[in-house]
Order: C-alpha cells, then structure tokens, then sequence
C-alpha cells in the first residue's frame, strides 16, 4: 500500500476597513477568494499571506484560523483563514484576471463556484468556528 497523497491548500478571507470583500477573479472559476497549495515546508497561514500577494498584490495580516473544508474524494484540505490587507495595491497577476475589494452581499453573489460561497459564509460567523466540513465531491478540482 503506497502512502497518501493529498493537497493542502490555504485560503484567505480579507476583510478591509470599510467591510469589503478581496476577491480575485480567476480563468477558470471565476470570482474567489485568494488561495493556493501550502508549498513543502511553509506554514498554513504564511501559504494564505504569500498567495494573497501572489494574486492580489495585497499583503495581509491574519487574524485568526476559521477552519477547513475537506474534499475527501479528491483528498484535498482548504484551510481557511480571516484577514486584514495591511498594504500593497491591487493588482491583477498570471493568476488573478481582475482584483478588488466588494461590498459583503455584492461579493457572495458575483461567487458562482461550487461551495465557494459557503467557505466564505463560515469564515463570517465566528460562533462555528473553528469548522471541519468534509464533503465528497469527485469532481471538484
């Protein structure tokens, strides 16, 4: 029997001073938050800072672990934390077609990928967190 393999990735709700939303639209899925896969020997929270940077070109600060949503049948963890932008400007990468920071309501209805929307609401209400939701989803990639 071999050893499993899974992918651990890192996500960030940022939240800015005037209670909106940093979402990344990317080629594929659409409006999301900004994440990634944590990288071999980096930390949960510095993969959620640098792959903000990364696609945003907002640095973050972060305010706490929410929690993770495990796809058990593709084997992948989303950690997911909350976070606040502490510099940098928006700007749109190989990664990200369009940046920028939405009203709450406004940003959860541009999100149109699988449980993306959901991830975000969890990582809004304090009183469930810390959360492990595991789903099976063979499809989501």
């Amino acid at each position: 029997m071999s050893p499993p393999k899974h992918i651990v990735s890192a996500a960030a709700i940022v939240i800015n001073d005037n209670n909106e939303i940093l979402l990344i639209k990317g080629p594929r899925r659409g409006w999301e938050m900004p994440g990634g896969q944590v990288e071999e020997g980096e930390s949960l929270s510095k993969a959620a800072i640098r792959e903000t940077k990364e696609e945003s070109g907002i640095d973050i600060e972060i305010i706490r672990f929410c929690g993770i949503f495990q796809n058990v049948g593709n084997s992948i963890c989303n950690t997911l934390f909350l976070a606040k932008p502490i510099g940098g400007e928006l700007t749109p990468s190989s990664e990200s077609l369009e940046t920028g920071f939405f009203p709450i309501d406004e940003a959860l209805a541009m999100i149109t990928w699988k449980d993306f929307k959901k991830r975000i609401e969890y990582c809004l209400r304090a009183e469930v967190q810390p959360f492990c939701i595991e789903f099976n989803d063979e499809m989501n990639i």
